[in-house]
C-alpha cells in the first residue's frame, strides 16, 4: 500500500487488556438488496466460516488506526496497526483475546518477530525515533524513519529497545536468519527516491540490510545496501527500491517484488545477495507487491497491487490478469517462467477497494495451496498445483463499508496451526476455519513461529 499520512501521536503506551476485551460474536448479517451484499454483510463458502473476531479498540479506535500485517509465535499473534501493534493470545483460537496494545504510531508498522525480538517498519518521516514522535517534515535534517525493535520476552509488556535509520525508511522488512543462531538480518524494502528529503536521495536502486545480534540487539545497524537495479537506463521514470521480499533460507533464494519488476536473488551470502533474474510484465502488472514460493521451491507467485490498495479492481471492467496473482515456474536453472494467473472470481462493488494483497502457503503436503487477503474482496483460499489452471477452494468476505469509510478489508491472511487469521483494516482480527478435503491435511502441521515473508519447508 502507498503511504497515507497519519495524525500526530501524543504519547507512547502499552495497554494491558482485561477479559472484557475478548473476542465478540459477529453481528447478524443485514439483508442483501438486489443480489448485492449489504453493508458489512458476511458471505462465505460452505467450507469456511468465521469463528471469532477481536475488534479494534482503544487506543486503536481513531480514523487512521488501520490494521496491517501479522506475525505469529507460539500461542501469540502480533498484529500491526498504523497506531502501533497488538499482541493477541490465540492459545484457544476460537476465543482469542488481546493481552497488550502498544501505542507507537507510524506508517505502516509492518511487523515481524524472531525469538524475543519484534520489528516494526516505519515508512514516513517522524520528528524522532520514539513512540511519542510526531509526523515530521521530510526535508528536515532530523527526520527519522526506519526500523524499531522491541523486546517481547514478556508478551504483556513489550519494551522498546532500539531504532535503526534506513534509506527511504522501511515500507516492509523481511527476517532472514543468519548462518548461525547468533545473528538475524532484516532485508528492508522501501520506495524512492524522494528528492525533497534528506534521507532518500536518487537513484535508490537498492535495499538496506540490517544486522541484528540476537544477544545484543542494541548494536543493530545497517551493514549493506546492495544495488539490485544498477543496470537500469539512466533517467528511467520508475520507483526505485522494492516493495516486499520473500526469502526461502533453506534454498538460499529470495523473490523480490520491486514495484516495476520481479527479481530472483541468491542469498547464500546474506549480506551480499546476488541478482539472478529480473522479470517484467508491463502489460498485466502495475505494482509488483509481494512474492510466495511453493514448498518445493519450484514456483513463485507474484501479486500485483494495481491501484495501490485503494482502488476497486475486482470489477467486470478490469481484466482477470490485472490486480491479480501471476504464477511463475522456477526452473532447475533458477529461471522464472510465467505459467498462469489467478484472481478471485467474485465481482465486488465500485466502492470496494479490492486487489491481490498479503498471503502465504497453506501447508498441504504434495499440493500448492495459498490463503490470501484481497482487501474488501475478503479472504481467498486457492490452489495452484496446476499453475495454468488455478482454482479457488474457499472464501470469506464482508459487504461494503459504511459510507464514511473509504478503505477496509483483509490486509493479510495467513494459515497458522490449523486456523486462518486475517487482519482486517477496520474490523480487527478475524479467525477463520476451513474444512475441506484439500486443506484438511494442513491441520497436522505445527510451527513455532511464522513470518510469512520468511518461508520454511514443512
Amino acid at each position: 500500500m502507498s503511504r497515507p499520512r497519519l495524525k500526530a501521536a501524543l504519547v507512547a503506551t502499552v495497554i494491558l487488556l482485561s477479559p472484557a476485551c475478548a473476542a465478540t460474536e459477529p453481528a447478524p448479517s443485514p439483508t442483501a438488496r438486489d443480489g448485492l451484499p449489504a453493508q458489512d454483510e458476511i458471505r462465505h463458502s460452505p467450507n469456511m466460516k468465521l469463528v471469532a473476531n477481536v475488534p479494534l479498540a482503544a487506543p486503536f479506535d481513531g480514523p487512521d488506526d488501520w490494521g496491517t500485517d501479522m506475525a505469529f509465535q507460539g500461542r501469540y499473534a502480533f498484529v500491526g496497526n498504523y497506531g502501533g501493534f497488538t499482541v493477541h493470545d490465540i492459545g484457544d483460537p476460537e476465543h482469542p483475546k488481546a493481552v497488550a496494545r502498544v501505542r507507537c504510531p507510524s506508517g505502516q508498522n509492518d511487523i515481524s518477530v524472531s525469538g524475543d525480538l519484534l520489528f516494526l517498519s516505519v515508512d514516513e518521516p517522524r520528528t524522532d525515533d520514539t513512540c511519542a514522535s510526531d509526523l515530521g517534515d521530510p526535508a528536515a535534517a532530523g527526520a527519522w524513519e526506519g526500523i524499531r525493535i522491541f523486546d517481547i520476552s514478556d508478551k504483556t509488556h513489550p519494551r522498546y529497545l532500539k531504532s535503526v535509520r534506513t534509506e527511504c525508511g522501511s515500507h516492509t522488512h523481511t527476517v532472514v536468519p543468519g548462518k548461525d543462531d547468533e545473528t538475524v538480518y532484516l532485508y528492508v524494502s522501501s520506495p524512492g527516491p524522494n528528492p525533497d528529503t534528506t534521507g532518500c536521495a536518487a537513484p535508490h536502486q537498492n535495499i538496506s540490510i540490517v544486522e541484528v545480534p540476537r544477544r545484543e540487539p542494541g548494536r543493530s545497524r545497517v551493514v549493506a545496501k546492495p544495488e539490485l537495479f544498477a543496470g537500469r537506463p539512466a533517467g528511467e521514470d520508475r520507483i526505485g527500491g522494492c516493495h516486499d521480499i520473500t526469502v526461502y533460507p533453506e534454498k538460499d533464494l529470495a523473490a523480490g517484488a520491486c514495484f516495476g519488476d520481479g527479481v530472483l536473488l541468491d542469498i547464500s551470502d546474506r549480506v551480499r545477495p546476488k541478482l539472478l533474474q529480473t522479470v517484467r510484465d508491463e502489460e498485466n502488472f502495475s505494482i509488483w507487491h509481494s512474492a510466495t514460493f511453493n514448498n518445493e521451491g519450484t514456483k513463485v507467485v507474484f501479486s500485483d497491487e494495481m491501484g495501490g490498495g485503494a482502488a476497486a479492481t475486482c470489477l467486470p471492467s478490469v481484466s482477470a490478469t490485472k490486480g491479480a496473482d501471476a504464477i511463475y515456474a522456477l526452473t532447475p536453472e533458477r529461471r522464472l517462467v510465467r505459467q498462469g494467473f489467478f484472481k478471485i472470481p467474485r465481482v465486488q462493488g465500485e466502492t470496494e477497494n479490492c486487489v491481490a494483497h498479503n498471503g502465504a502457503l497453506v501447508p498441504v503436503p504434495g499440493r500448492d495451496v495459498m490463503v490470501q487477503g484481497w482487501y474488501m474482496g475478503g479472504v481467498s483460499v486457492w490452489e495452484f498445483t496446476d499453475p495454468a489452471h488455478p482454482r479457488e477452494i474457499a472464501y470469506f468476505e464482508r459487504g461494503p463499508l459504511a459510507p464514511e469509510l473509504h478503505l477496509g478489508g483483509s490486509w493479510s491472511a495467513y494459515y497458522y496451526n490449523g486456523y486462518i487469521y486475517s487482519s482486517d483494516i477496520t474490523k480487527g482480527l478475524d479467525v477463520l476455519r476451513v474444512d475441506d478435503p484439500v486443506t484438511d491435511p494442513a491441520k497436522a502441521v505445527r510451527v513455532k513461529e511464522l513470518n510469512a515473508q520468511s518461508q520454511r519447508s514443512y
